[in-house]
């Protein structure tokens, strides 16, 4: 079967989608967005997580065909999808976004991290960074999808509401304190608001 559906703001197909096939399969293999991370396969670790129209799903869960017509946020798009919030704008038409393109030609250049020089990032990366909450990585897809989701729906939260939203996300390097510390940090720097949201 073919599978359209919208990927970080751009319509995009799939063709020759067997029914079994998840969601996770069709970003990192058909797609080349690799930054879903394929680790239980049982929606336990959060590795995979990304946005089905807004809400955080494991995507290695999700049947591709369930998408169908649908918009799916990954953690490449991060970026530009914070970019269009913060502008009040929305990339429902396809009009914005990273293309599958750009994504997968994306490479890590050297940049100041504590302004983000050369590089543009979402703030809830950038304060990731500056936090000093990325170890090893693999976590860290799902994690930073995660809170972002948080942020935008709560742009005041408690340790307990952080606590709460990234509970689907296992980290194993980590006490999590440098994790909780990035979204305290992203939070008090009020980047993730829009207008008519927080203060």
């Amino acid at each position: 079967m073919r599978v359209t559906f919208t990927v970080n703001g751009r319509q995009q197909e799939a063709d020759d989608v067997w029914e079994g096939e998840s969601l996770l399969y069709v970003l990192r293999e058909r797609m080349g967005l690799p930054g879903s991370k394929n680790a239980c396969e049982q929606g336990e670790c959060g590795s995979c997580t990304v946005r089905l129209d807004g809400v955080p799903v494991c995507s290695c869960l999700v049947a591709a065909g369930q998408v169908e017509g649908r918009e799916v946020v990954t953690v490449e798009g991060l970026a530009d999808f914070a970019k269009q919030r913060a502008e009040g704008g929305g990339c429902a038409s396809g009009a914005c976004g990273t293309s599958v393109d750009q994504a997968q030609r994306w490479q890590a250049r050297p940049a100041d991290s504590q302004t983000g020089e050369g590089d543009e990032l979402a703030p809830i990366q950038q304060a990731f960074i500056d936090a000093g909450a990325v170890q090893c990585g693999f976590c860290t897809p799902g994690l930073l999808v995660a809170a972002d989701e948080l942020l935008e729906r709560n742009d005041s939260p408690s340790d307990a509401d952080i606590r709460e939203a990234l509970s689907g996300n296992l980290c194993r390097c980590t006490g999590y304190e440098k994790i909780l510390d990035a979204v305290r940090l992203a939070a008090a720097r009020g980047e993730h608001r829009t207008a008519g949201q927080g203060a």
